[in-house]
């Protein structure tokens, strides 16, 4: 069966269906190593004369290509379409055996450059409407390289769980004539007690409903709903020395974790599912990340309802991240 993607018409989720190509990995060198990884095609390269730091590649098995057709079509009550989309791959460094924690501030930095400029440059194509940038860190997080990476898809959808955020957010505003996310951080800083860290004008914190242990967000204390444009004064070196020494303590903790970019979808796009929410977009949405942890124990962190149980107290989660040195 070829890859198509299929709605679920209650819960309004998409779907990717199909069978990806088969490999066997086993005694095949890394494809993101210099020597190897030159072969294929570049998307994006620092610096641009000299060794490469951080590279970006189109995904060796993608979800989603550019060339697909989109394909909408009706089975009965269920609509599907193709896999058209865009799925690439950032290598965060040449050096196999580095994780991005053990990056220097600087190199981090470059990383997230990166982020930056795949969001903007797939914005660019009017079909996409969401672009995500993503980390899967570990086994129990469906790495597929240890190598350390991290991924960007460009969608001719918008992924629920933004959705959700985009809705809730525009309600927020509606109500209030505030940011949601704005008000978070600044009851957070009052509080303090699910402060992990800060760097300058950056937070990291343990959300107050955290869905599963030491669940961590970052968010910058002024509002911008564009991670992909930072705004004048941002100084992202600072945000880059924050995720680094996050990472740190929480490699002490978790063996693994998911890592989202949440940043506004496409705005060259006014069409279908976003069209309710222009209008506020700017003022209402905030750019974050999001890290969920996975622990080696098996935890009662969701269920079939959707309703999380978490067995730590973010304001506990928090106090035992902030003890630990993120330099030893």
């Amino acid at each position: 069966m070829s890859m198509e993607i299929r709605r679920d018409p209650v819960t309004q989720s998409w779907v990717v269906c199909g069978q990806r190509e088969q490999t066997d990995e086993k005694n095949v060198p890394c494809p993101f190593d210099p020597g190897i990884v030159e072969s294929a095609a570049n998307l994006l390269t620092w610096p641009l004369e000299g060794a490469w730091q951080v590279r970006v590649i189109p995904h060796p098995d993608a979800l989603y290509r550019v060339e697909n057709d989109p394909g909408r079509a009706a089975e009965g009550i269920y609509d599907k379409m193709g896999p058209l989309g865009a799925h690439e791959v950032i290598i965060e460094t040449p050096e196999h055996d580095r994780k991005l924690w053990q990056l220097s501030d600087e190199q981090i930095d470059r990383v997230l450059w990166a982020w930056g400029n795949r969001l903007s440059d797939l914005k660019k194509d009017a079909r996409f409407k969401y672009v995500s940038v993503f980390k899967n860190q570990g086994s129990l997080a469906g790495e597929e390289w240890t190598h350390a990476h991290s991924e960007v898809t460009a969608t001719i959808f918008v992924p629920r769980r933004i959705k959700y955020e985009l809705s809730a957010a525009h309600e927020w505003f509606k109500d209030r004539e505030r940011c949601v996310f704005c008000d978070i951080v600044r009851q957070e800083e009052k509080q303090g007690k699910r402060i992990i860290d800060v760097q300058g004008d950056y937070y990291a914190l343990c959300p107050y409903a955290s869905r599963v242990p030491f669940e961590i967000w970052l968010l910058h204390r002024r509002h911008n709903h564009l991670f992909e444009q930072p705004r004048p004064g941002s100084n992202r070196s600072q945000l880059a020395a924050l995720l680094g020494r996050v990472l740190r303590r929480l490699e002490k903790i978790a063996p693994a974790f998911h890592l989202v970019v949440h940043t506004a979808p496409n705005t060259r796009n006014k069409k279908g599912e976003l069209a309710g929410y222009w209008k506020t977009l700017a003022d209402d949405y905030h750019w974050h990340i999001e890290i969920m942890p996975i622990l080696e124990t098996r935890s009662k962190s969701y269920s079939i309802k959707e309703v999380y149980f978490n067995a730590i107290l973010p304001e506990q989660a928090a106090e035992q991240l902030r003890a630990i040195d993120p330099n030893s």
